[in-house]
């Protein structure tokens, strides 16, 4: 009993308890597919039980995690996949920390849109800043509360995903010259360009897409569609009136 409390595992050639990061990858690679499945249906069918299972799982994954990896069920079904790698440790008090972190966010929402449902762009919001932490785990390996661990902690994590907290020299391969500079500029330029093109030009046929649609509109948009809905209805009000007569 006293070992299903020890956190992490003891390997040969670490001076600190670790983790596989291979697993827990696919692990979040897991959830964000199950995520986006989930705020897909919500967003474009306006059905809610797929949330509501993810945020269930997610907040009891997250538990098990914090109390013990070993039993976190999207771990063991990331575990199917890579049992052939070779395993990639890293530090379990960073990776404790940041699933925390995880968690603390996974309860209100449990509560909010799961036993008293209760949707607002808030909560929305929360949910896809969940999602965007999974997506940059599994696709990157990159960990936002490792990172925050090293603020707040007295002690420095060691043994970070991809090596960072020990890299102290980029080798060549890691750096850009001044024309991959310019793509990488030029192709978010033109994303987050073709992005907000889409949310502004494109017709709103979802819930959530509409008031996107709003919120990235300028004023003089916003005024003018006013008027145009003010319009309209003088227009109906006065078609009635005639119809009446």
């Amino acid at each position: 009993m006293n070992n299903f409390f020890k956190y992490g595992e003891i390997v040969d050639g670490y001076d600190v308890r670790v983790i596989n990061e291979r697993e827990a990858r696919a692990a979040a690679g897991i959830l964000f597919a199950i995520g986006m499945l989930s705020l897909t249906n919500a967003a474009m069918l306006g059905h809610v039980v797929v949330t509501k299972f993810f945020i269930s799982f997610f907040t009891l994954d997250f538990l098990i995690r914090v109390i013990n990896p070993s039993y976190s069920p999207s771990m063991l079904l990331g575990r199917i996949f890579v049992q052939n790698q070779i395993p990639e440790y890293v530090g379990a008090a960073q990776k404790r920390f940041a699933w925390g972190l995880g968690l603390a966010l996974a309860i209100p929402m449990f509560y909010m849109l799961v036993i008293d449902f209760q949707p607002n762009p808030i909560k929305v919001f929360i949910c896809i800043v969940c999602l965007l932490l999974l997506f940059f785990e599994s696709a990157f390996s990159i960990c936002f509360g490792c990172k925050i661990y090293n603020l707040v902690m007295s002690s420095r994590a060691s043994h970070c995903p991809g090596g960072v907290c020990e890299i102290v020299k980029k080798d060549k391969i890691q750096t850009f010259n001044s024309a991959q500079k310019f793509i990488v500029v030029l192709v978010t330029l033109t994303f987050f360009s073709g992005l907000y093109a889409y949310f502004t030009k494109v017709e709103s046929k979802t819930f959530l897409s509409k008031k996107l649609h709003s919120v990235m509109l300028s004023d003089e948009e916003k005024q003018a569609l006013q008027d145009e809905k003010t319009e309209e209805a003088f227009r109906a009000f006065d078609e009635d009136d005639e119809d009446y007569e």
